[in-house]
Order: structure tokens, then C-alpha cells, then sequence
């Protein structure tokens, strides 16, 4: 099966086509999306704001990975399931839209760096991991989920 008939295949299931056929469900699990990946965006942020030298300076960066991690996970959840959804209402558009295949890459990638990289430099000993490092870190994570937004921007304008 190639990934074109996979598509297709999604995009003709009977949840492909409900959504697709109804006026509100695809805006009602759009928003729900959208509201995850600010939710997402947020816990992001707070964590690569603290490696840049900025934002919450109080808290050890372990301690606010521990606080922003239920968050992400959660909002990750939401928005695969919901972003999983939407794909099945309109796969074989998807299939030609670069943005959908730049914007699947970068959240392989963002998830992978996320679970991996930031982990270790978020949960290492302060002393162990310079600064350098942590920045670097919060400057390539945030360019990663960045790319995830904004190319989930261009698939729904353009």
C-alpha cells in the first residue's frame, strides 16, 4: 500500500467523513488543537525562556522541568489526538500540502529533542551542564516547536 492510498483510506473512513461532512465538529476539534498547542507553546517556553537567562529565576531548572512536564505531556496528548482527528478529515489534501510534511518532520524531531536532549540538560546537575549547552538546547527547541505552529498556520490559510 502506498502512502497515498493510506491516505485516501483515512480520509474515507467513516470518521473522515463525519467530521468532514459536519458544520462544527471540525472547528469544535480545531480549537481544542489550537487551544493544546498554546498550552504546549506555554510549557515550552517557560523552560527555554529559564535556560536563555530569563523569565522564572527562582526555580532550579529541574524543579521547573518537573512543574511544566505534566503540562506538555498533557497538551501533547490532546493536541496528537486531536491533530489525528483533523488529519483524517482531509488526508489526501494533506498528502500535497509541503507544510504538512515540514510541519510532521519538525514535531519528530521537537518530540525526540524534547524526550532526549532537554531532558538530560533540564534534569543534569547545573554544574555538569553549562550554560552554553542549555542555551543551545532552549534555542534549537524552540525553533523546533516554533516550525510546528507556524507550519499548522500555513496548512489552515493557505
Amino acid at each position: 500500500m502506498s502512502v497515498l492510498s493510506f491516505f485516501t483510506w483515512c480520509e474515507n473512513t467513516s470518521l473522515g467523513e463525519a467530521i468532514r461532512a459536519s458544520r462544527w465538529l471540525f472547528p469544535a476539534i480545531e480549537s481544542v488543537h489550537l487551544l493544546a498547542l498554546a498550552v504546549i507553546g506555554g510549557a515550552v517556553l517557560v523552560m527555554n525562556l529559564r535556560l536563555l537567562g530569563l523569565g522564572i529565576q527562582r526555580q532550579p531548572v529541574d524543579r521547573l522541568w518537573r512543574d511544566t512536564w505534566p503540562w506538555l505531556m498533557g497538551s501533547l496528548t490532546v493536541m496528537l489526538i486531536s491533530g489525528m482527528l483533523l488529519f483524517t478529515s482531509e488526508a489526501v489534501k494533506l498528502y500535497y500540502h509541503e507544510a504538512f510534511w515540514v510541519k510532521m518532520s519538525s514535531l519528530l524531531l521537537a518530540m525526540l529533542f524534547t524526550f532526549t536532549v532537554m531532558r538530560k540538560v533540564a534534569l543534569a546537575d547545573p554544574d555538569r551542564v553549562g550554560p552554553l549547552w542549555g542555551k543551545l538546547a532552549a534555542v534549537i527547541s524552540i525553533l523546533l516547536w516554533s516550525t510546528v505552529g507556524v507550519c499548522g498556520r500555513w496548512i489552515g490559510f493557505s
